[in-house]
């Protein structure tokens, strides 16, 4: 794996932990056309500490401008560079889908399968997978004998100068923390207790929607009718129990106490302010970019 693409996993590296139960079996998938929209609760979902990492759309915008970098480097080398697709806007995932269960827009055609990635994200795969396999000397040129060296390093610098890299370690602890504590508060247990009642009464013994998620019943290629079946009952007892919005709740309270305590302030603010310097440094290339794609484009005409 190229050390660029290994990045793209640290921002979300917490919300995949916390979300496991709700990721079952992955599969390959090579969609002809997008999945249905997640709901309107998840795109709406926010939480106090998402300011201080970034969203899979930001991940996106600093890849792209460090590869544009990457590519005037590599020409220099007289070596061709192909910059990554982007991903459509609508492609990404919102930062909390399926942070306290499944989806319901997503739970009739996939159970708890995780949605096949759009057409948008399945090509950016495939242009990663492509570099992993250029020749050596080209990955030497890019990465450098480290994985951190060559282009890269050049990219990097001409982005943000000694910027450190981010770093989302303050991030991924507090929302662990603020996720299991919140966990225990009273009135999430009590909608942890009514989405149990409900459950029960549909023919169904799961202690949360976490356990119910992760059976090893659905560690299937495809989701079966008993899974959609499931997870159909599971998020209709969760709006029953109103669990999302009672637990983003009680977790939104925790998480601002995190934030407003002493010893999680000052790394938090560096965190935000080494994310918004990286940010605004992309935002320049890709717009710089776009100028230049749209003055060549008018005098092609």
């Amino acid at each position: 794996m190229s050390p660029s693409r290994a990045r793209a996993t640290t921002a979300l590296a917490l919300l995949l932990l916390a979300t496991t139960a709700c990721t079952a079996a992955q599969h390959e998938s090579t969609p002809t056309s997008h999945p249905p929209p997640v709901s309107r609760q998840a795109q709406q979902l926010r939480l106090p500490l998402d300011a201080y990492a970034s969203t899979v759309a930001e991940t996106h915008a600093v890849e792209d401008a460090q590869d544009i970098l990457m590519r005037r480097c590599m020409n220099d080398l007289d070596m061709e560079w192909k910059t990554l697709p982007r991903v459509d806007a609508q492609d990404t995932e919102p930062p909390n889908l399926r942070r306290y269960g499944a989806d319901e827009a997503e739970v009739v055609r996939y159970g708890y399968h995780p949605r096949p990635d759009p057409p948008s994200v399945v090509r950016r795969n495939r242009a990663w997978d492509e570099r992993e396999a250029l020749p050596a000397e080209v990955q030497r040129a890019a990465y450098g004998s480290s994985g951190k060296g060559g282009c890269l390093k050049t990219a990097q610098h001409q982005l943000v100068g000694d910027t450190a890299p981010l770093d989302y370690r303050a991030f991924n602890q507090l929302t662990g923390t603020a996720l299991e504590t919140s966990r225990r508060a009273p009135e999430v247990r009590d909608a942890l207790r009514t989405w149990h009642t409900c459950m029960a009464k549909a023919g169904f013994d799961y202690p949360d929607p976490f356990a119910a998620a992760d059976s090893e019943r659905w560690e299937t290629t495809e989701p079966t009718a008993a899974e959609r079946a499931t997870a159909r009952a599971d998020v209709a007892c969760q709006k029953s129990a109103k669990l999302v919005t009672v637990w983003a709740a009680a977790e939104t309270r925790i998480q601002r106490r995190l934030i407003r305590q002493k010893e999680n302030a000052g790394r938090l603010h560096e965190a935000k302010a080494r994310k918004d310097r990286w940010m605004a440094a992309a935002r320049r290339v890709l717009d710089r970019e776009g100028r230049t794609h749209g003055r060549h484009h008018a005098s092609d005409q």
